[in-house]
């Protein structure tokens, strides 16, 4: 992934906390020169750095797992149009501002059936948090055994990771707070999630030590 150096995030807990906030990903790998995609819930482990999902079986795309073939998770954050009439000076070029963490590692199948469980319920919790009467896998017991027969687990030992938030840096202060400004009153939620993302963005900058 191109990215220039104002756009680039190393900050191994950003990048994690990112990932588990833009758990979708696009999976992608490419075996015998055919790329295949999948579009999953996975979640990271940066102790690890590993990614735990699963797949229905019925996808060819975890056939092409295994051995030194590399896969790439894209990680989606918030994105959006910006438009040179926000700019203090719109003598400018419209662009597009946006979110992203690619995650590259060997891929391996995982076929143990309480491995698989496990992977479901953790996935299960992570997205169920929060809710005042969060629901349990339990509650599924009497199909979860041929559901489970249904899915293959895989588990990506990541090699390396790129992280890019292209959030305007390279323009003014007041370009910036003006980017923000216009972002929240667009008619697009896109937009909206893009600027509340560029305002905490904004807040962790400003209250960063110097140095």
């Amino acid at each position: 992934m191109y990215i220039p150096s104002a756009n680039r995030v190393d900050d191994p807990e950003r990048i994690s906390e990112f990932i588990a906030n833009h758990g979708f990903a696009t999976v992608i790998t490419s075996a015998d020169g055919v790329p295949f995609a999948s579009h999953l819930p996975v979640q990271f482990d940066p102790a690890s750095r590993e990614i735990w999902g699963h797949m229905a079986r019925a996808n060819e795309h975890w056939r092409r797992f295994g051995g030194a073939t590399e896969s790439l998770c894209i990680f989606h954050g918030p994105h959006a149009y910006i438009s040179p009439s926000w700019y203090a000076s719109p003598v400018a070029v419209p662009t597009w501002n946006y979110a992203a963490a690619h995650v590259y590692g060997t891929t391996e199948v995982v076929e143990d059936e309480a491995v698989i469980r496990r992977i479901v319920d953790d996935l299960t919790r992570h997205y169920e948090a929060g809710r005042e009467k969060p629901w349990e896998m339990s509650q599924a017991a009497a199909i979860l055994p041929g559901m489970l027969k249904a899915v293959v687990g895989f588990r990506i030992r990541v090699t390396r990771i790129e992280c890019k938030f292209k959030l305007g840096q390279n323009r003014s202060a007041e370009d910036q707070a003006r980017m923000r400004a216009a972002l929240r009153n667009e008619p697009w939620s896109d937009s909206r999630a893009l600027a509340e993302f560029m305002e905490e963005e904004h807040a962790r900058r400003v209250s960063r030590p110097p140095g």
